[in-house]
């Protein structure tokens, strides 16, 4: 790493740094900075649980245990200044550890760390044995925790972060990949800059470049993972309601869904007029919702036109005839405005109410807050202009 100087234009390296000289420690320093930013190794990890030490009759510990966006558990090791000569069957060991876990396990071993680290006091509307389960689901965009698929067959991954990889672990890193097991190196290299510490972090085995080609899906993983038969009828499902729903709406006041086509999704939206803010209907097994987004590219135009329509709460409410969840979402880029109701939505002798409710809510849902929505875009326009 180099810093240039425009007025000589040259460049001159910047220092390269040790952890041990740095005096950073292995656990309270590098393990902690992956906790808190699991995408510097490249990709969304959920982080579920840390020092974990659920193995039966021993007292190993594996650093990190994190979700990836495929459901597959992933196990971090970190070391420092050097990898060891140990690491690549360390971390073997930890995988053939946790092949085992069901997706119960997953969920209360995430859930023990949600309760030590993220106190479920900060969420107090979701109670603490659910709290886990829908974590993972926001993660894995999945309606409910019945679709979720984890640790499934052999899919356990390893990454592995150090400063510097010995000879045996690299070549032993190569061939696991070559024998299609998932393992990735992360290279962690600290730079001082005059009084600021810069962290570069690298993967090199695999080199993102070559990923694709060195790591497949096994034929039984990919069969498991696509052809799921409960997934399947899933979808046949969906599509079989969304076709009833639709064709009730034709025959509606409500002409928000006229050109919208049957989906195997769990949600169906339809243009409100205002760009990036749909009208959504929630087609679940335990819930049916109807909702308004606000979905623009924009965090800050999101909440602005939120907290604009939200002005006029208690008018819309009046309109709409019944109280509606305002979730501003401070932490995510969207917003949304939805009503509720618990229902079997599988069973299909509960689908004409399903469908009365659904069509008879949005048509409301429409009707309290086109306008309010309509004159906040305009507002928004004028905000920008001026």
């Amino acid at each position: 790493m180099f810093t240039v100087n425009y007025q000589t234009n040259r460049i001159s390296p910047v220092k390269t740094k040790t952890f041990s000289e740095l005096g950073f420690t292995e656990r309270k320093h590098l393990q902690e900075w992956l906790a808190h930013q699991p995408d510097a190794l490249g990709e969304e990890l959920l982080i579920i649980q840390k020092e974990f030490d659920g193995f039966d009759d021993t007292r190993e510990r594996l650093d990190l245990l994190a979700l990836d966006k495929d459901g597959n558990l992933v196990i971090i090791e970190n070391k420092l200044d050097d990898s060891g000569r140990d690491v690549v069957w360390q971390a073997l060991k930890y995988a053939s550890y946790c092949a085992s876990l069901t997706k119960a396990q997953i969920v209360e071993i995430y859930q023990q760390y949600l309760d030590r680290y993220e106190p479920v006091a900060s969420e107090p509307e979701l109670k603490a044995p659910q709290h886990a389960a829908a974590r993972i689901c926001e993660f894995l965009d999945a309606p409910d925790l019945d679709e979720v698929k984890l640790n499934l067959g052999n899919s356990q991954r390893l990454m592995l972060v150090a400063a510097n990889f010995r000879k045996e672990v690299t070549s032993t890193a190569l061939w696991l990949l070559g024998q299609g097991i998932n393992i990735a190196c992360f290279k962690i290299t600290p730079y001082a800059l005059g009084e600021q510490l810069l962290i570069n972090i690298d993967q090199i085995i695999p080199t993102p470049e070559a990923k694709e080609l060195m790591i497949g899906i096994s034929a039984k993983e990919a069969e498991e993972k696509s052809a799921e038969v409960v997934l399947k009828n899933r979808h046949n499902v969906r599509r079989d309601y969304w076709e009833q729903l639709l064709d009730a709406f034709q025959k509606s006041s409500c002409q928000l869904y006229s050109n919208i086509s049957p989906s195997k999704d769990h949600w169906l939206c339809a243009g409100s007029g205002v760009t990036g803010c749909p009208y959504s209907l929630i087609f679940n097994q335990k819930e049916l919702r109807v909702e308004l987004w606000f979905g623009r590219n924009s965090t800050e135009e999101n909440k602005w036109l939120f907290d604009k329509v939200a002005e006029q709460k208690d008018s819309i409410e009046r309109t709409f005839g019944a109280e509606l969840e305002w979730l501003r979402l401070d932490d995510k880029k969207q917003s949304r405005v939805q009503y509720a109701v618990k229902l079997d939505g599988f069973n299909r002798d509960e689908w004409p109410a399903a469908i009365n409710w659904h069509v008879e809510q949005m048509t409301k849902l429409e009707q309290a807050i086109k306008t309010p929505l309509q004159q906040a875009a305009q507002s928004l326009k004028l905000k920008d202009k001026g």
